[in-house]
């Protein structure tokens, strides 16, 4: 590869169509980033998705065309340009690819979908969706669509004409005459219809397609997991993987990118062929991470043809280990008296089951009626007679709940299948014949034991990250994707052993903080994981809170809260942008629980309540004590924040930055997380950081502080240039030595003395060899300050000079960690002459 990969930073692509002031961030606005994040130390650009989406999206992945270079973000050529800037720069491009769907929302933006619904399954696109053509599909063998609001309602169709410019460009001149309910429009096959004059009933009956009542849950198709709007695509064809992955094979060809994202390989029909049949073609020299969501105790298939995954696995673990995981009983015992459970590992596990269970049930109630049926037609079982149709669905329904991961058909997960079900038919006798009948089905290795691990996937999404994680009240900041709430946090034996077995198995997978998906941007979480430094000081809060500011119900008003600390304002002040966004993610939290409220069915007057509860807190009676205890836990966050931050970056793997988290970013789940970041500002800390830094006196502290004593409350106010000078040296020392981070070796580096426990550290060195860089982080740094400090602790730095990239000072032996971190609570270490 011409340009190895030490680092990625992630960049979120919109058109003008996603921002109501108009406001783009194409690849002019990218280009124009280039001499920044070359400085900052970036290696590559990590752009979302490029394909043509859906003209309002703020995410591209509800691409509409993957077959062309997004015009509103620059085009071919605008990609072109932005390439060479790049490389001309010394940096690459890394893509995100979406090989799972494509965007339906909208049908007549979508070329393919339009010929699969005016010609149905003669269309030649027919076979790139994942249809479900037969005749006991519930829709009359038919494609069913859920549009309508209500029964009956297709006396609201009608025949018009939808005009060219409606259309995506090189659609049939002057438009076409279509079926209408009300804004959504459906193409007529040829030969159904004489003329806009005819019934529109008698002409929708002659279509392939069939508009089902919404509610009745009769869904023909594939989608990614309850989206209706995005339509699964067969990526186990091989014309169909060719023409999706055509565009790719031309920017791989004229070298325009070095390595690609795949965006949920779960959901396909073979993940493991899909990968393999990729990654011949990027080739073995280009860098190729997937979005799979591993659980805690499960691995990465060692045979899979990548180079990891897309980090959140490394997300837990830099969490979990910043935890004071001596406050789980206090927190516990404050949610049950909240919420009414201590959400432990035991009630998240049953929590989870029977969330999964739900979905199951009802939002993806369709997906596994259509695994049923392929179940019935995949076996050749004496049993199949015996076992009614509504008792092999309660089963499958059973069955997928139990199942500990997102899909069990990788080949290092051989076993978890056939010992759920073992497990069930133990405890449920009269499950067995259904649980017989599944397994046969399974062993012909058709569609049932495909669809089966795609349903799987989509309910574990559901159940758990959608609707468990904003129910759970524990400690929000560990509820993210891949994370495990109920374990409370992760050890220091834990942690570097998982960080050795990265850097031994998989040294190439992208580390990640923060992501486009994340329900809490890295510094918002490091905000709630300090609740974990003052537990009862919080558990005072919250009951003064709700004795001010009574909640809707307090299980809400628990979760909430501590959303709330995560973006207060350091300095109290209040503002209406924080308000409008505080409501935006309160109402979707409720949602998304749907205790209360439910996107299918909202309840207006509940929501209102809840905002009307956030207002009082923002602006209430509360709001001063909520002020003065933010101020105290941000002390703690940034130290956490600038740990976290340099552990990631020394660590295994290639780090990503998402888009502005070098400056401590405040924000919640899209779409706070996506908003336009202020490079300018970002430009000038770096160059201010840089003249400084160029003189031969240069002195961290008297940058970050000036004349102000370096406190850990001086700190806290100087968090964007301590987060971006933190980040800056980490990325050019990768980039500077990138051997010992890409194929390096990787210690762990102990303290000794009173406060031992407060740091956490690695070495870095090449194989073989003498370690050449130390990263140490400061753990529970309220706790450090309120027992003393440092004191005698001491850091036994190995054999030679040691150069403290920050500060420039140098170290031999055993050396004082008090004086280490005398300007800042990390230390980033180079061997001199190495």
């Amino acid at each position: 590869m011409r340009r190895p990969i030490t680092s990625t930073y992630r960049l979120q692509l919109r058109g003008p169509g996603a921002d109501p002031a108009g406001r783009a961030f194409g690849f002019a606005e990218a280009q124009a980033q280039i001499p920044y994040l070359r400085d900052l130390g970036v290696s590559h650009l990590y752009l979302s998705p490029i394909f043509t989406a859906m003209p309002e999206s703020n995410h591209g992945y509800d691409v509409i065309d993957p077959t062309e270079v997004n015009p509103k973000l620059g085009g071919i050529e605008g990609l072109r340009e932005l390439a060479r800037a790049a490389h001309d720069a010394g940096l690459g491009i890394v893509l995100d690819i979406v090989p799972n769907h494509v965007g339906v929302e909208v049908p007549h933006r979508n070329r393919w979908w339009w010929d699969v619904l005016k010609l149905g399954a003669d269309s030649e696109f027919a076979t790139y969706f994942d249809i479900d053509w037969h005749e006991d599909n519930g829709a009359g063998g038919k494609l069913g669509l859920p549009v309508l609001g209500k029964e009956g309602d297709e006396e609201q169709l009608r025949l018009t004409h939808l005009a060219e410019d409606e259309f995506p460009a090189g659609a049939a001149p002057g438009g076409e005459d279509v079926l209408a309910y009300y804004d959504n429009y459906f193409p007529l096959a040829p030969g159904s219809y004489g003329g806009l004059d005819d019934d529109p009933l008698e002409v929708y009956q002659r279509q392939p397609y069939k508009l089902m009542y919404w509610r009745d849950g009769v869904i023909s198709y594939r989608r990614f997991f309850s989206v209706d709007g995005l339509a699964g695509v067969r990526q186990e064809d091989p014309l169909v993987f060719e023409h999706t992955h055509r565009l790719l094979r031309q920017l791989i060809a004229e070298e325009l990118i070095d390595g690609v994202r795949v965006d949920h390989p779960d959901g396909l029909t073979n993940p493991f062929a899909y990968l393999s049949r990729l990654r011949d073609l990027v080739g073995h020299d280009r860098w190729l991470v997937v979005e799979k969501i591993l659980g805690v105790n499960e691995p990465l298939d060692p045979r899979l043809h990548v180079d990891g995954t897309t980090g959140y696995d490394a997300l837990r673990e830099l969490d979990g280990i910043f935890l004071n995981r001596s406050a789980e009983d206090t927190l516990s015992m404050l949610a049950l008296q909240q919420s009414g459970s201590t959400w432990d590992e035991e009630a998240i596990a049953a929590s989870e089951q029977q969330l999964k269970h739900d979905v199951a049930s009802s939002e993806l109630g369709a997906e596994v009626r259509r695994l049923v049926r392929a179940i019935r037609r995949d076996n050749f079982s004496a049993v199949t007679a015996e076992v009614s149709d509504e008792q092999l669905a309660s089963t499958v329904i059973e069955l997928v709940a139990a199942m500990p991961v997102y899909r069990a058909d990788y080949r290092s997960l051989s076993r978890i299948t056939s010992s759920v079900i073992s497990d069930m038919a133990k405890r449920f006798p009269s499950r067995r014949n259904a649980l017989d009948l599944i397994a046969a089905a399974f062993l012909a290795s058709g569609e049932a034991k495909n669809r089966f691990a795609q349903v799987c996937g989509a309910v574990m999404a559901k159940g758990v990250e959608d609707t468990l994680f904003y129910r759970a009240s524990r400690l929000v900041a560990l509820q993210e994707v891949g994370g495990a709430p109920g374990r409370f946090g992760v050890g220091a034996a834990e942690f570097h052993l998982l960080q050795d077995e990265r850097a031994g198995l998989w040294p190439h997978a992208m580390t990640s903080l923060s992501t486009h998906d994340t329900k809490r941007s890295e510094d918002t979480r490091a905000r709630i994981i300090e609740l974990t430094e003052v537990p009862n000081d919080f558990a005072e809060l919250v009951r003064q809170v709700v004795a001010l500011v009574p909640p809707p119900d307090s299980a809400t008003g628990h979760f909430l809260l501590q959303n709330i600390i995560g973006v207060w304002p350091e300095d109290g002040a209040v503002t209406d942008a924080l308000r409008e966004r505080l409501h935006g993610y309160a109402t979707k939290a409720v949602r998304e629980a749907a205790l209360h409220t439910t996107w299918v069915d909202p309840d207006a007057r509940y929501e209102q309540r809840v905002l009307d509860w956030v207002d009082a807190v923002l602006y209430g009676p509360a709001a001063a004590r909520v002020s003065a205890f933010v101020r105290q836990l941000h002390i703690g966050a940034v130290q956490v924040s600038l740990g976290r931050k340099l552990l990631q970056l020394v660590g295994p793997g290639i780090p990503d930055t998402y888009q502005g988290q070098e400056f401590v970013e405040l924000a919640l789940v899209d779409p706070d997380n996506r908003a336009f970041v202020d490079y300018t500002a970002r430009a000038q800390t770096l160059a201010q950081y840089d003249a400084a830094r160029s003189g031969e006196s240069f002195d961290v502290a008297r940058f970050l502080y000036g004349e102000v004593p370096p406190t850990p409350e001086a700190l806290a106010e100087r968090g964007n240039h301590a987060k971006q000078a933190v980040t800056a040296e980490a990325l050019r020392l990768r980039h500077e030595r990138p051997e010992v981070f890409s194929e390096g070796s990787y210690r762990a580096v102990f303290a000794l003395g009173p406060a031992q426990h407060h740091l956490v550290g690695m070495a870095r060195g090449m194989q073989g060899e003498d370690a050449q860089v130390i990263g140490l982080a400061t753990r529970e740094p309220l706790k450090l300050a309120r027992t003393g400090g440092w004191g005698e602790t001491t850091v036994d730095l190995p054999e030679g000079t040691w150069v403290e990239r920050l500060s420039r000072r140098e170290f031999r032996g055993t050396v004082q960690v008090a004086d280490v971190f005398s300007a800042l609570p990390v230390a980033l270490f180079v061997r001199a002459g190495a």
